[in-house]
């Protein structure tokens, strides 16, 4: 038996510790929009949008981050280039923590944001 789904990430929830300043981070960094949603569970969270709502996404929450980015990492699409995207990570309070990575899919960056949070900058 062989389990080969299109995805085999579903969703991902990414825990931070004020998620009012995790929305303004994520989106200036990723130049979108992502809102406050109050009445979906016992927390506020914030989706990360998808075109059409298609393929993989998450959301934030309000948590506790593993410490020093040693959680899993996950990787974000950039909306315009690998090094563009970086700069406005830093700028906007995170830290970029390599060299970009090439990849046959891409290239990537490792990154760890305000909360500690490991971040893979991720371009095709």
């Amino acid at each position: 038996m062989s389990f080969k789904p299109d995805n085999f990430t579903v969703w991902f929830e990414l825990p931070v510790t004020d998620i009012d300043k995790a929305i303004a981070f994520y989106s200036n960094v990723f130049q979108t929009e992502m809102n406050r949603v109050d009445d979906m569970g016992p927390n506020p969270i914030a989706f990360f949008p998808t075109a059409d709502d298609k393929g993989v996404g998450g959301h934030l929450y309000p948590g506790k981050p593993a410490a020093d980015g040693n959680g899993p990492t996950i990787h974000l699409a950039c909306p315009d280039t690998l090094e563009a995207t970086a700069e406005r990570f830093k700028e906007a309070g995170g830290a970029v923590l390599s060299d970009p990575v090439t990849i046959p899919a891409g290239r990537f960056i490792y990154a760890v944001d305000p909360d500690g949070n490991s971040i893979g900058l991720f371009a095709a």
